[in-house]
């Protein structure tokens, strides 16, 4: 199995992520070009109030995610690296994000996500590469309300080989989500890759 990392992870400074945050927009040459822009623009698209992120990294994606939510939403962040989680919180307070309005829980996703609420949130993102995906597919939307979105990063693969743990989970996730007339996907080919499947009912 290999291990789950955070898909583009790398540290950010408050400086770095402050100016991807200012009041004149993203500074990216193309406007909502990276993966970033996806998660935000699917936080405002279904006005989230509850957003679940497997993986925090460093805290920008958390930024990213909050800056579309509605004002009161909630994130509850999950990893199992508590020493990148501390730096994540750093860059929330330093971005002067309420204490309120995120959850930090250092752990394993797939043992933590079955004790929350089923049905209680409206977008869960899944941040890390994995061969974990059809399970995080599986506890995802058991999470959804109807209407939720789940969306998975790093889908596509940079190595050519078919045969590695990661395709073959990758082949899984897909062939679960087609034989589930109620998910409807949509690839976004940004970054390593987006898959967003909104939950019908």
């Amino acid at each position: 199995m290999i291990p789950e990392t955070p898909v583009g992870a790398g540290p950010v400074g408050w400086e770095q992520a402050r100016s991807r945050l200012s009041d004149d927009g993203p500074t990216d040459a193309s406007v909502g070009a990276s993966p970033l822009h996806v998660l935000r623009f699917l936080a405002a698209a279904l006005r989230a109030k509850a957003v679940v992120e497997v993986g925090t990294g460093s805290g920008e994606s958390a930024l990213w995610l909050l800056q579309g939510m509605v004002p009161d939403g909630v994130l509850t962040s999950i990893d199992a690296d508590s020493a990148g989680q501390r730096m994540a919180r750093a860059t929330l307070r330093e971005a002067g994000v309420p204490t309120g309005r995120t959850r930090l829980i250092a752990g394993r996703a797939v043992d933590l996500m079955p004790r929350l609420t089923e049905g209680g949130y409206d977008l869960v993102s899944v941040g890390i590469a994995t061969t974990d995906y059809p399970r995080y597919l599986e506890l995802g939307v058991r999470l959804l309300r109807p209407g939720g979105v789940i969306v998975f990063a790093g889908v596509q693969l940079a190595s050519p080989d078919t045969r590695s743990a990661l395709a073959v989970a990758l082949r899984e996730l897909v062939r679960a989500i087609q034989a589930d007339e109620d998910l409807i996907p949509a690839t976004v080919p940004t970054g390593p890759g987006l898959l967003a499947v909104a939950k019908r009912t």
